[in-house]
């Protein structure tokens, strides 16, 4: 057993609970492999659009298990849970905002943290494609689930060939000229916002693109998703954040395996 490493703050996003391309075995992993007094799930987590249309025949065993982590992380660690709605969660409007034990739903959440104030929202809102044009979002969840389908099968080429994962639909949207702009805007739209109303920094989710950069004095942070990039945002005990991937921590926790002593060879 090696020793988890510890942050005062995690931030998931954009898991996608309930489709085949969530990499909830991934996301589980990476819960067991480190610890932290709050864990921030800043919406997307359960895709409820998806189950709409398809029902819950894509949910299965270790969608639940993902949920018991959690469970014993705030049983056995004392984890703080903030569960912040996004689009695709956005049944929970009619629950948040709830607290009961030391689990919270809510629409938004402000962090203090260091002497600093961090808006956190999944983003949504701020998108107009989402906000105000829902039939579009809906066209568009379509096509990018087509396109996340084909990138199964891109890649599961790509292992019979004896390459290593490449996520095709990231490659594709960072090519395309539009889809780059919508993310600029994005970030640029949330960071406006920050700055009016006189915070730090805003953390978020939604465009599945994990960053950690400044406009000017605020600090835009972005936790990514576990469809693609597999990626997490992390502030440790001083208060720094750092964008952490799946790859890295996997890695980690397996050196720190392998440096243990064998205890059954030297008895």
């Amino acid at each position: 057993m090696y020793l988890r490493k510890h942050y005062r703050t995690i931030v998931l996003s954009d898991i996608h609970l309930g489709t085949s391309h969530s990499k909830v075995k991934e996301v589980s992993n990476f819960l067991r492999a480190v610890n932290c007094d709050r864990l921030i799930l800043n919406g997307d987590i359960i895709d409820g659009w998806h189950m709409k249309r398809n029902g819950t025949r894509k949910w299965q065993s270790n969608h639940t298990q993902f949920f018991k982590i959690l469970m014993k992380m705030m049983e056995k660690c004392g984890t703080e849970v903030i569960y912040v709605r996004g689009n695709h969660d956005d049944f929970l409007d009619n629950l948040a905002p709830i607290r009961f034990a030391n689990i919270q739903i809510v629409k938004d959440y402000v962090l203090e943290s260091n002497g600093k104030r961090y808006f956190v929202t999944h983003g949504d809102v701020f998108d107009r494609v989402t906000s105000q044009m829902r039939w579009l979002a809906y066209l568009g969840d379509l096509g990018y689930t087509f396109l996340l389908w084909f990138n199964s099968w891109y890649n599961r080429y790509r292992a019979w060939r004896g390459k290593p994962y490449y996520s095709l639909s990231q490659r594709i949207k960072q090519k395309v000229k539009t889809a780059v702009s919508y993310i600029s805007d994005f970030e640029q739209t949330l960071s406006e916002f920050a700055s009016a109303r006189k915070y730090d920094g805003i953390i978020c989710g939604h465009i599945h693109h994990p960053d950690n950069t400044y406009y000017g004095k605020i600090h835009y942070l972005n936790s990514g998703d576990w469809v693609e990039t597999l990626s997490a945002l992390a502030e440790d005990e001083e208060g720094n954040w750092n964008v952490l991937y799946y790859t890295e921590v996997e890695s980690d926790s397996l050196q720190a395996s392998q440096t243990l002593p064998n205890v059954s060879s030297a008895s």
